[in-house]
Order: C-alpha cells, then sequence, then structure tokens
C-alpha cells in the first residue's frame, strides 16, 4: 500500500515509535490503543500501520503487524500442524551448542533424525497400502466391505496390486513435498539465504523415500525368489540411500560454497535415479505373475518398519549423548545454553513421528479389519506403542514431581522478592494482592527449571531405544511382560490401549491448535509462541518443515526502520515478546548512517531468558552485546519478575543487587518494574493496579517514562 501523498506526513523533525508486537499477534488498532489507523505499507498478511494524530508526547505512532505471516490462514496453519514432528526436528539443528565441534556433530546427527523421519513418514503410509490393503485386505485376510475389493483390485494377482496401491505412498510423498514447498511472499534480499539449500536437502529427502518404497516392495519380492531383475534393482535402492545418508554425514558437504555445486548436482542426479528406480521397480513388480510367499503379512515390512524405527532411538540416543558429553553434565538455567535443548526437541519430535506413524497403521487396521484374526499392527509399531505411552508417562511424572519439588524454593524466592518490594506489611485489604503477586512470581519462576527439564527429556530416550532392541528381539510384548516382569497381558493391553487414547487426544490438540491458533484470542497468546518460534528459523535440517516468517519480516522491518530514518529526526523501536527478537536482528542489518538515529526499546523480551538459552549459538550475549553497540546503547529493556516469559538481558537490577559497572553500558539497558505497581488504589483510582506478567504496558507510567528517556537520546544524539 503507498505511503500517501506528502501532505499526509508528519514533518521531518518528530520521532516515530515502531511498535512491533509479539507472538499473540495483536491488531493494529490495540497495538497503537487508536481506534483511526490507516495501513501506510506492506500487505494483509505483514503491514504497517499508523495512527491519525500524534500522541501526547508529539511522537508519531506505527505499528507493524507481522501475525499473519507464519500462519495467516486455516490452511496454512494445519498444513504447520501436520508438518509438525518435521518443524521440531528443524528447530533442533539450530538449538545446537556453541563451539565448533559440538556443533558439527548435533547438525549432523540433527539432518540424519530429519531424512529418518521422511523415511518414516513413506514407512507407514506403505504399511497401509501395500501391507494392510494390497497384501492382506485383497488377499491373506478379507477386510470389510468395500476395503474387500478396492474397484475390483481383488480379482488382480499380487504384483499388480502392490504397485498400483504403491502409487498412495508416492501421492503422499509429493503432497508432502507440496505442502513444505509453500512460501510467503519473500523479500528481496531475505535472513537467511537457505533457498539453495533447501533445495538439496529436497532432493535428498524425495529420493531417499522413494527408495525405502522401492526397497519394501523389493524385498517383498525377492522373498518368493531372486530374478535377473529384482537384485540389482534391490542393489541400486541400498546405493540410492547409502548416498543419501553419505551426502548429510559427510562434514560440511552440502553447506559449504566450496562443495555446494557438486553437492547440488549429486543430489539431483540422486533424485533422478531414484525417480527411474522407482518406476522400473513398479514395472518389474506388477509383471512379475510368480507366485508369492504364503505369509500373513507383507514379506519383509516388519523389518523394514522396525529398521526405521530402530534407527531413528539410535540417532536420538547419540544426540543425547554428544550434547550431554559436550560440556560435561549441567544443571539449571546453563543447561540449555550448553545443547540440551537439541536433544529434548529432538526427542518430541521423534516420539512424535513414531507414535503417530504406528497410530496411522494401528487405525487404518482397526477400521479395515484386517487385525480381526491377527489382533494387532506389525511387530514394531506395537513396541512403538508401548514406548510412546511410557514415555508420556515418564515425562508427565517427572513433570509433576519437579513442580512440586521446585514449588516451595520458587515460593521462598518469590516472597523474598515482594518483601523487598513492598517491606511494609500491608493492610488486610492489599494482604489477598501481595499474595497473589508472589504465586505470579513463583509461576514465572518456573522458567528457570526448564533446563532440568531438558537433561531429564532428554534421558529418557533411552526408554524408546530399550523397547526398540527389545522388539528386535521378535518377541510380543505381552510375552516379555510376562516372562520378565511377571506382569499379566492385559497389563501391557492397557498400555497400547492407553497409547491410542493419548494418540486420539494428540491429534484433536493438534488439529483444534491449528483451526484456533490464529483465531482465538485466549488460544493464540497460549500457544502461538510454539507455532511462531517453530516457523521462526530457516530449514536446515528438514525441507518440508514450514518456511521461515523471518526471511521476510526482518528485511522488510530493516527496510522501513531505513525510510523512516530518512523522514524523520529519529525512530524508536519498540518490541514486545517475540517482536523484540524481529527488533534486533532487523537492527544488525541497517547501514551506519540509519543506525546514528535508532533507538531500542524492549519489554517482555525473551532475548536472554529464553532465546539465549534455546539457541546458544546464535542469539547469545556476544550478539546481544552487538545489538547494543550499533544502536550506539539507546537500549532499554523493561521487565517483571511476575512475566514467565520475557525477562532481564543484561542484569536483573533487583533491590538488594550489587552495584553493575559503571563502565559497561549494558549493565544499563535493563529496568526492572515493579508488579504490580502498588497494592492500594492511588489517589483518585477506584481499584488497585492490576498484574501485567507479560502483557505490554505501552500506556504505563514506567513505558512512557523510558519513552521519553530514549527519545531525548536520540535528538542529543541528532
Amino acid at each position: 500500500m503507498p505511503e500517501g501523498r506528502a501532505g499526509d506526513q508528519p514533518p521531518p523533525d518528530d520521532v516515530v515509535e515502531l511498535r512491533v508486537h509479539g507472538v499473540s499477534g495483536a491488531e493494529p488498532t490495540a497495538v497503537l490503543a487508536r481506534t483511526r489507523v490507516r495501513q501506510v505499507a506492506g500487505d494483509d498478511s505483514g503491514g504497517f500501520y499508523r495512527a491519525a494524530g500524534r500522541d501526547p508526547d508529539g511522537l508519531t505512532l506505527e505499528a507493524y503487524r507481522w501475525g499473519d505471516l507464519p500462519t495467516g490462514t486455516v490452511g496454512r496453519t494445519l498444513a504447520m500442524v501436520f508438518l509438525l514432528p518435521f518443524m521440531l526436528s528443524n528447530v533442533a539443528v539450530w538449538m545446537r551448542p556453541a563451539g565448533r565441534r559440538g556443533a558439527a556433530g548435533v547438525t549432523l546427527l540433527c539432518r540424519l533424525l530429519a531424512l529418518n523421519l521422511t523415511v518414516l513418514y513413506v514407512v507407514s503410509i506403505a504399511g497401509v497400502a501395500l501391507d494392510l490393503l494390497a497384501w492382506q485386505c485383497l488377499g491373506a485376510a478379507r477386510c470389510r466391505a468395500p476395503f474387500d475389493s478396492m474397484g475390483g483390485l481383488d480379482g488382480r494377482h499380487v504384483g499388480q496390486r502392490l504397485a498400483v496401491l504403491a502409487l498412495l505412498p508416492v501421492a503422499a510423498l509429493v503432497a508432502l513435498r507440496l505442502l513444505g514447498s509453500r512460501r510467503s511472499r519473500p523479500a528481496d534480499k531475505p535472513l537467511w539465504p537457505v533457498e539453495p539449500l533447501v533445495q538439496r536437502l529436497r532432493a535428498i529427502h524425495v529420493a531417499a523415500a522413494l527408495a525405502v518404497l522401492d526397497v519394501v516392495l523389493l524385498v517383498a519380492r525377492h522373498a518368493g525368489g531372486a530374478t535377473a531383475a529384482t537384485t540389482p534393482l534391490l542393489a541400486l535402492g541400498a546405493a540410492v540411500l547409502l548416498v543419501c545418508v553419505g551426502l548429510l554425514a559427510a562434514p560440511g558437504l552440502i553447506d559449504r560454497a566450496a562443495t555446494a555445486r557438486a553437492a547440488t548436482r549429486t543430489a539431483r542426479a540422486t533424485n533422478v535415479v531414484a525417480v527411474g528406480l522407482t518406476v522400473a521397480t513398479l514395472v518389474v513388480v506388477a509383471r512379475d505373475e510368480r507366485g508369492w510367499p504364503s505369509a500373513t503379512g507383507l514379506p519383509g515390512y516388519d523389518g523394514t518398519a522396525g529398521a526405521a524405527l530402530f534407527g531413528q532411538m539410535i540417532l536420538l540416543v547419540l544426540l543425547s549423548g554428544l550434547v550431554l558429553w559436550h560440556r560435561g553434565p549441567a544443571r539449571g538455567r546453563s543447561a540449555l545454553r550448553r545443547g540440551l535443548g537439541a536433544a529434548a526437541l529432538a526427542a518430541i519430535a521423534v516420539g512424535m513421528a513414531g507414535a503417530l506413524s504406528a497410530g496411522l497403521v494401528y487405525q487404518a487396521g482397526q477400521l479395515l479389519g484386517g487385525y480381526r484374526d491377527e489382533g494387532g499392527p506389525p511387530l514394531p509399531y506395537r513396541w512403538t506403542l508401548l514406548a510412546f505411552f511410557l514415555h508420556v508417562t515418564a515425562a508427565a511424572l517427572v513433570c509433576g514431581a519437579l513442580t512440586l519439588v521446585s514449588r516451595r524454593r520458587r515460593r521462598r524466592a518469590a516472597a523474598a522478592i515482594t518483601a523487598r518490594d513492598f517491606p511494609v506489611v500491608p493492610p488486610p485489604p492489599a494482604a489477598g494482592r501481595l499474595r497473589l503477586a508472589t504465586d505470579a512470581v513463583a509461576r514465572a519462576r518456573f522458567t528457570e527449571w526448564f533446563g532440568l527439564l531438558a537433561v531429564i527429556y532428554a534421558v529418557l530416550a533411552v526408554i524408546g531405544l530399550v523397547t526398540s532392541l527389545l522388539g528386535r528381539s521378535g518377541r510380543q510384548p505381552e510375552t516379555l511382560a510376562r516372562e520378565l516382569l511377571g506382569l499379566p497381558a492385559e497389563a501391557v493391553g492397557m498400555g497400547l490401549a492407553g497409547a491410542t487414547y493419548l494418540l486420539a487426544a494428540l491429534v484433536v490438540l493438534l488439529v483444534s491448535g491449528g483451526v484456533f491458533a490464529y483465531r482465538t484470542a485466549w488460544f493464540r497468546r497460549h500457544v502461538g509462541i510454539l507455532w511462531d518460534l517453530g516457523t521462526f528459523w530457516p530449514r536446515a535440517a528438514h525441507p518440508f518443515a514450514p518456511a521461515s516468517y523471518a526471511d521476510r519480516a526482518v528485511p522488510e522491518l530493516a527496510d522501513r526502520i531505513s525510510r523512516l530514518a530518512e523522514r524523520h529526526s529519529g525512530v524508536l523501536l519498540c518490541g514486545h515478546s517475540h517482536g523484540s527478537a524481529l527488533l534486533a536482528l532487523a537492527i544488525l542489518r541497517l547501514p551506519p548512517r540509519v543506525r546514528q538515529r535508532v533507538a531500542l526499546l524492549t519489554h517482555g523480551s525473551p532475548l536472554d531468558r529464553l532465546y539465549a538459552r534455546l539457541f546458544p549459538a546464535y542469539l547469545n550475549e556476544q550478539v546481544l552485546r552487538e545489538v547494543g553497540r550499533r544502536v550506539g546503547w539507546r537500549w532499554l529493556n523493561l521487565w517483571r519478575d511476575t512475566d514467565p516469559v520475557g525477562g532481564w538481558i543484561f542484569a536483573a537490577h533487583r533491590p538488594g543487587d550489587p552495584p553493575q559497572d559503571p563502565v559497561d553500558p549494558a549493565g544499563r539497558v535493563d529496568r526492572r518494574l515493579r508488579d504490580p505497581r502498588d497494592l492500594l488504589p492511588g489517589p483518585g483510582e477506584r481499584s488497585a493496579p492490576p498484574l501485567r506478567g507479560h502483557h505490554p504496558g505501552e500506556l504505563d507510567t514506567d513505558f512512557r517514562a523510558a519513552v521519553a528517556e530514549l527519545v531525548e537520546r536520540l535528538r542529543g544524539a541528532g
């Protein structure tokens, strides 16, 4: 949208206050606290809005609304929900620890895990299409109508049934590729120019997925006797998989500029070979009318599925061991800074992908009626469902125990904070307000325990490894539970049933989250941070993860700031929550002449409390200090102890804290706001000031005082 006529612009000697909201995705009228606003740049997904007139301080108010960039429509939101395991595995690679040696190992393992998730996606759909439909429902076992005929396929020989229904996983892979290729309108100069890397990863993942599908078909055919066609095709499929793994495992091969061209050509050639191999495999299988081996399930499928599930657990345990070994044991708030977030998030991605794959095959079998005689899905999926139930149960127990254990310490620290804020014993009407403030501080301090949770969750990956090892024995869970633990078979059955109920609840939660995350304000405030953080980072591990909106938002912000600095005496950047991260990255892109006319005000900012801990290799103290230097340390950060998300960046400045180094400008950035401001109503007020927590406070007295101070610094710098 155009800027408007020159007569609509304010005089060039004023300061523009540019506000950037957090993950709540607030409307421009709410961000600017004005009823009359107009769009001056951008589009419906991400635009700049200006308030009519000036505020009481004489500033021109403008807001950047970016909330629809990550998930602007229900369709894109649902796409992201179904790609959630891929998204989590992609974010995990950005949580790698600082340091070249540990970072390289974490990157390698995260990319191999991401490839495994794609393979498992195809293997699970092949389990429905090839094992359940083509082999069992149309052959070994009769399923419910109309699945027992499938458009006349029941009259075809086995090879033709398998070849035709193999098109289902191929179509699912094509849909996945299209879904993961969706991008919003990119900026002219994206923040992370990783699209060439994404293209290489995409070719590798498609090639590996097709090769695994070919292996499933060829192993089944090979079980009935090798031929002159099946043996070389099977060897070629294994070679394609080895090349795909090698491209990802070779350090820096697909990342370095020196080898990028060779890696691109190799990936594309491997992709072409995989497509040709799939066509040849389908033709060979369809035309092979020899007798197939007699079996209740597709020959070799259990082994392929078991290898995929076992491989992901091995990779996850290696990843957890690497980050634990990299810096030694870590506790508390420092654990996330040491890369444990990568292992914890990868464990969630692996657990979710494995459980959803097993649930798909299990529920499809129940729907089709193919398990009426067998009683359950293939053995690897039974063990996966049991591992999912045990993992979720253990995680819930640990989180509950940690909440109870930490409660006393959190309340004791919170009581000390509120006692310093309100040293005078309040009268009875305000005593309840003091208890509410203490409870809010205690709840907010649970964020400090996330590091320990990450360590515990990463260690819990051993549950999946143990169950995978037991599954490789070929024994049923009920049998081993009875022999090793003396448990009745009903106990294992309850665990499997519990896993299916948990999966059903998870799917309902994900779908409802996708629909309501950007349609309901309450839901958006509580879960929006998960979506926006997940789609903030570019695709460096999984090519089918949702595209990064920061590639557009950050350059767009930097360009707008530069334009405003040319027409006005200064630009005051105000970022709330995740908006502070967008502004920090935008500042790093500004040219020197623009930075001289910029100041930064952050509030409710997670830059240090969460982001520097979760992403220690990218948003660390050195980067934050560079942001301060770029703006000439015209930076104030407002934070509250009641805020569970935002916090101080360089120094807490709580009452009683030792004085900061007067020479270090970073020590003057943070300003703690007492919350609530008072326990009793002030003069002329009917009610006591509210607890603000993580809510923005652009109209608060402390916020306006910080704005006035930074405006004076800007004018002094000019």
